[in-house]
């Protein structure tokens, strides 16, 4: 614009020159065409002047435009360097919490799992439990035998046991357990369930220097709950055996001993089974079926009798274990299950359930092969047949929490015919006959039972048991048959070094003791029980010698840690 302007002056410029500037001819004859030239010049003169004006106030807007323009560049320079600085503030804020998103993300897992101490897997819950425990027994008659007792075998004073005592320490009622629970969907549940101990006795087992002992199965089972039916099958406890709720597994009456005996009058086993049970009325009533293993032991021929059987008779009651079994061990000839269905009730009581309470009865079969080899008293025809017998009883129980966390009460039994391996004193079920066939021996057990919560930590129980049979003798002339007969000789029971081996009759048992749990914390807790037995055995009476007793006073300590 400025170039343009200089030479438009510049061209006005010479115009004014050459015009103010004539030949001298044409000054006078021209004199009046110059005034006209000169006005002619004047508006020229007016009209660039104008030009310029605008020129200029055009120059004037195109420099405020510049100016306004470069503040517009500045203000627009300084937003994007306020916005990148924003971005690169937004940006490394972003990192920074791109880098806790982890351990958000961790806390919230954490914060949305439960807090019940399990482990949660593939929608499986897994609880682990079991205890290490260190023990000792002292008894005051020899039982050889571990932290579990064998009551019936006492040993009577004959015996050169029953003159010495038994001190042993062991670690073998540890424990281990595995619960895996699983919901299939709204209304099936499934669990399985193991638990393992180190109470098998190999024949390599000893205490002599490695203690090498085997894992034992306690329980190992299944179950399958549709709705309020749930079925069981595997290794538990029998149906036999006495619940605290319901009729459910892992919910049994189990005394709170230190003896893996268990204590006299208890009924119990722990035997394979298949089991189906129901509940009705929200869960106050229980109805159960199982078929469980069958097994049977026999009774001894008491000193002074002529035998279990007439003469002329092979009674075969037992086999010896070819495949799976260890050969030192006898198994019985069963071919039915133990049948046992119960009923268990828990009314609701002003709006708690205190009482527990179920009936149940039990059948059983007995078998046994009889080769009759010549002749006999009874005339038996020559030949081999099998014996059938059946058996069984009814039993049922109570446990009434009479003050809430301060004081429990249990009362249990069970009376009939052949169900001696049920209880704890491990009587005998059955006896051979006088023609082969297996007697059931009746017999009936008891034990009742208190157990005081003194404080949070510190329990205190008390059990009283009792087992008894009755005799099934026969006598046929001077020839005496049978378990509890009266002729049996048995003057030698007090003399050591005599031959003896009475009936047993009756065990009764007075067992206390108590469990202080000394450490709870997050690394588990830690008990100490301290215990006394007193057991005593008495004989069915025989023609000499009486009816000969024995007892055992026992001890026992333990320090169990529950890490789980």
């Amino acid at each position: 614009m400025p170039s343009k302007l200089l030479l438009l002056g510049c061209a006005a410029f010479a115009a004014l020159s050459f015009s103010a500037h004539p030949s001298a001819a044409d000054v006078k004859p021209r004199r009046h065409a110059v005034k006209h030239h000169d006005e002619a010049n004047a508006a020229a003169m007016d009209a660039l002047n104008q030009k310029v004006k605008v020129l200029e106030e055009n120059l004037a807007a195109e420099g405020q435009a510049r100016v306004a323009l470069q503040s517009q560049v500045q203000a627009a320079q300084a937003q994007a360097q306020a916005a990148q600085t924003a971005a690169e503030a937004a940006h490394q804020q972003l990192a920074e919490q791109i880098q806790t998103i982890p351990g958000e993300v961790k806390a919230d897992v954490a914060a949305e799992k439960p807090k019940d101490g399990k482990a949660h897997y593939k929608g499986v819950t897994l609880t682990l439990g079991g205890f290490a425990a260190a023990e000792s027994v002292y008894r005051s008659k020899n039982e050889e035998a571990d932290i579990g007792s064998s009551f019936v075998k006492i040993p009577f004073a004959n015996n050169p046991l029953a003159h010495t005592s038994e001190l042993r320490a062991t670690a073998r009622q540890s424990r281990l357990s595995l619960l895996a629970e699983g919901d299939i969907n709204e209304n099936t549940k499934a669990a399985f369930y193991t638990e393992f101990d180190f109470l098998a006795g190999p024949q390599t087992g000893n205490s002599v220097e490695s203690n090498s002992f085997s894992p034992r199965v306690r329980n190992l089972y299944g179950t399958l709950d549709v709705g309020n039916i749930e079925f069981l099958g595997g290794q538990s406890w029998s149906l036999a055996t006495m619940n605290t709720k319901g009729v459910t597994p892992r919910n049994e009456l189990i005394p709170t001993t230190i003896d893996g005996q268990y204590v006299v009058g208890f009924t119990w086993a722990r035997q394979p089974q298949l089991r189906v049970t129901d509940s009705f009325a929200d869960k106050q009533v229980w109805a159960a079926l199982s078929l469980e293993n069958p097994q049977t032991t026999f009774a001894s021929v008491a000193t002074g009798t002529t035998g279990a059987s007439v003469s002329g008779l092979t009674v075969t009651t037992a086999g010896t274990p070819t495949s799976q079994f260890d050969t030192a061990n006898s198994f019985s000839i069963n071919h039915v299950p133990d049948v046992i269905g119960k009923l268990a009730i828990e009314p609701d009581i002003l709006g708690s359930r205190p009482v527990h309470a179920e009936v149940y009865g039990l059948y059983r079969a007995y078998t046994d092969r009889v080769d009759v080899t010549g002749a006999n008293i009874l005339a038996l025809p020559v030949g081999a047949h099998n014996d059938n017998t059946d058996g069984g009883g009814v039993g049922g129980g109570v446990t009434w929490t009479v003050v809430p966390k301060l004081l429990d009460l249990q009362a249990s039994g069970l009376i009939g015919r052949g169900i001696g391996r049920y209880g704890s004193a491990q009587l005998p079920d059955t006896v051979v006959g006088v023609n082969g066939e297996l007697k059931p021996i009746p017999e009936g057990m008891f034990l009742v039972g208190a157990t005081l919560h003194a404080t949070s930590a510190l329990d205190v129980y008390a059990y009283y048991g009792e087992d008894r049979d009755k005799s099934v003798q026969t006598s046929i002339g001077a020839n005496h048959y049978g378990y509890g007969s009266p002729f049996a000789t048995l003057a030698a029971c007090s003399v050591e070094g005599g031959t003896c081996s009475p009936d047993i009759r009756t065990e009764t048992q007075f067992t206390g003791g108590l469990w202080d749990k000394v450490y709870q914390g997050g690394f588990g807790y830690v008990r100490v029980g301290l215990q006394y037995s007193y057991t005593e055995l008495t004989a069915f009476s025989g023609a000499t010698g009486g009816a000969p007793k024995t007892n055992d006073n026992m001890i026992f300590t333990s320090f169990r840690y529950y890490p789980f």
